[in-house]
C-alpha cells in the first residue's frame, strides 16, 4: 500500500500530488478525499479547500463530476450550494427522512411569529427594530431576535445610517443553506397584493 501521507519533522503533512501512484489510481484517491471532505463538512465546502486536498493538475469540476456519477444509485448526491459544494439527500426521500427524525430533535423547528421575522430579514436585509416594527405593526421582541441569531440564520449586518446607526439584521451562509439556496436571488417572488 502506497502512503498518502508523509511525516515531515514528526508532522504528517498530505501527499497531495501523489507521483507514485498510476493516473487511475491518482484520481481515485482524490476523488475520494473530495468526497470525504464534503461528507464530513456541516456547511458548502469551497474549491478553495478542496484545492487543498488534491494536486496541481486535479481539476475539481472534473472530480465532482465523476463523483457525481458514483453516486448515481445512491439516495444523495453532491450539489453546487452558496460558492461550494455540499451533500444533500434526494428530495423523494425527504418525506422518509421526516417520518423517521424524531421532531424534538429537529434544529429549525420555528414559530409562525420567528418565520415571519425571517422572511422580512431575507427579504428587506439589512433591516433595523424600527424596519421591522413598521413591517409587523409593533416592536419585535429582541429574545426572538436572539433566538434567530442562535440558530445561525441571522446575524448583525452594518449599522444603519438612520440617527443613533443602530445595529441592523442580515440573514446568514446557514440560512440560505438551511432553506436550499444558491442566494438570495433564488427566494420567492413577493406577491404585491398581500392583505
Amino acid at each position: 500500500m502506497t502512503p498518502v501521507r508523509k511525516q515531515v519533522h514528526d508532522v504528517e503533512v498530505l501527499d497531495r500530488e501523489l507521483d507514485d501512484l498510476p493516473a487511475e489510481l491518482r484520481w481515485r484517491e482524490w476523488m475520494n478525499r473530495i468526497e470525504a471532505v464534503i461528507f464530513a463538512s456541516s456547511k458548502p465546502v469551497e474549491r478553495d479547500a478542496l484545492l487543498l486536498v488534491v494536486g496541481k493538475g486535479a481539476n475539481i469540476d472534473l472530480l465532482i463530476s465523476d463523483i457525481k456519477a458514483d453516486l448515481k444509485a445512491k439516495p444523495y448526491e453532491i450539489v453546487p450550494m452558496v460558492g461550494g459544494w455540499m451533500f444533500r439527500t434526494l428530495p423523494q426521500y425527504a418525506t422518509a427522512i421526516r417520518t423517521a427524525a424524531d421532531v424534538g430533535e429537529q434544529q429549525h423547528n420555528f414559530s409562525e411569529e420567528e418565520m415571519g421575522v425571517l422572511c422580512a430579514v431575507a427579504y428587506h436585509q439589512p433591516i433595523d427594530r424600527a424596519g421591522l416594527a413598521d413591517i409587523f405593526g409593533k416592536e419585535i421582541n429582541r429574545d426572538l431576535l436572539g433566538r434567530l441569531r442562535y440558530k445561525g440564520l441571522i446575524s448583525n449586518g452594518p449599522k444603519s445610517p438612520k440617527p443613533g446607526a443602530p445595529h441592523t439584521f442580515v440573514t446568514t451562509l446557514e440560512f440560505l443553506t438551511t432553506f436550499d439556496l444558491q442566494s438570495l436571488r433564488d427566494l420567492p417572488e413577493l406577491e404585491e397584493n398581500l392583505p
